[in-house]
């Protein structure tokens, strides 16, 4: 995208760049190398922050080719991560098998249950149409609890850490650097998808449907293949989600975990992919940052088991926040700021003009 400082492209193969100028250069090369080092440099603490934000991410992204370009509302993400999630833990339990055969087994899990979901959307719209994917996170976690309880799994399905290339990742710092390549990868796929032929009709059927459909764009068949790719990408979070956790559960796939990535697409940003990433961070960080707040504020002890409770509340006063004062969300408020330094000190001259 061209930046406020004056630069544009003038050809169409500039389109196809990531990157436009030197100084974007240079700071992904900072970037690259500040992720490089931090798993060595960060606190056992701040190292599984990374990581709860790096998983999270993938989900996040998904969600946002799905909702935030696609223009289709899904409350079904957490029965897609628990569908990724379970289809590990039973291959595992039942067959041993490794994260090679689990990893793309769940993706193709995540893909029928998108096919099969994303019917709906091709007769139903807006509330109607979150309300039938609803329907998918209450019969994943029906199914996965019936499994455990005739299993006789009563805490959960234990698994062993995955093994990649002899490589055993049972240490915080060796899933640091799986799920940044995961993040990473999820990153680039939907990047290279928005830039594509479907990522154009992606963009048009979220618009208007009609216009869309009107300059050719196969509306059904483009509706499927989002949600087909969204819970696929979905699934697979859900898989690495059970190898990082060790275990999986139904209690851990509950609907606030949909309303939790609800909340990344509409806090990051709709629309961005930037925002997807800020949403999740923002999500992932926030219940620690109301931890902290009450352990330095001068709060009676009484409210001290009240942590749950105040967290919930002011999990929901900031996304009615976001929603009336910044609906663009944390992106929103990222390129006002990066326009504010390009723009300086030219800024007050061109208003005054």
């Amino acid at each position: 995208m061209p930046s406020s400082s004056g630069y544009f492209r003038t050809h169409y193969d500039q389109d196809l760049r990531f990157i436009d100028t030197r100084t974007q250069r240079y700071c992904l090369w900072l970037l690259l190398a500040w992720l490089a080092i931090y798993p060595f440099l960060a606190t056992e603490m701040l190292l599984d922050l990374a990581n709860q934000v790096l998983l999270a991410s993938v989900g996040a992204i998904a969600l946002m080719l799905l909702t935030g370009f696609a223009g289709q509302v899904s409350l079904g993400h957490a029965g897609l991560l628990a569908a990724g999630a379970f289809t590990a833990g039973i291959l595992f339990k039942e067959f041993a098998a490794p994260v090679w055969v689990t990893l793309p087994a769940s993706a193709a899990i995540g893909a029928v249950l998108g096919l099969l979901f994303g019917l709906p959307s091709l007769r139903l719209r807006g509330l109607y149409l979150a309300v039938s994917t609803l329907a998918l996170h209450f019969i994943v976690a029906y199914l996965g609890g019936e499994y455990e309880a005739k299993r006789g799994f009563s805490s959960g399905i234990v698994i062993d850490p995955p093994v990649l290339f002899g490589w055993v990742l049972d240490s915080a710092q060796a899933w640091y650097f799986v799920l940044l390549a995961a993040s990473a990868g999820t990153l680039l796929l939907a990047a290279n998808l928005l830039r594509s032929k479907t990522g154009r009709a992606w963009r048009a059927i979220h618009d208007r449907e009609a216009v869309a459909e009107a300059l050719g764009v196969n509306v059904p068949a483009h509706k499927l293949l989002a949600f087909v790719i969204s819970s696929s990408l979905t699934a697979m979070a859900g898989c690495l989600f059970a190898y990082f956790r060790g275990f999986v559960s139904v209690e851990a796939f509950t609907l606030f975990l949909s309303i939790q990535y609800v909340a990344m697409v509409i806090v990051g940003g709709m629309g961005s992919l930037l925002g997807a990433l800020l949403g999740a961070a923002f999500v992932v960080l926030f219940p620690y940052g109301i931890e902290w707040a009450m352990a330095i504020l001068p709060i009676p002890t009484r409210w001290s088991g009240m942590v749950f409770a105040v967290d919930y509340a002011a999990f929901g006063l900031v996304m009615i926040a976001f929603l009336l004062f910044e609906p663009q969300g944390l992106v929103g408020i990222w390129r006002r700021m990066q326009n504010y330094f390009l723009l300086w000190p030219f800024k007050q001259q061109l208003m005054r003009k």
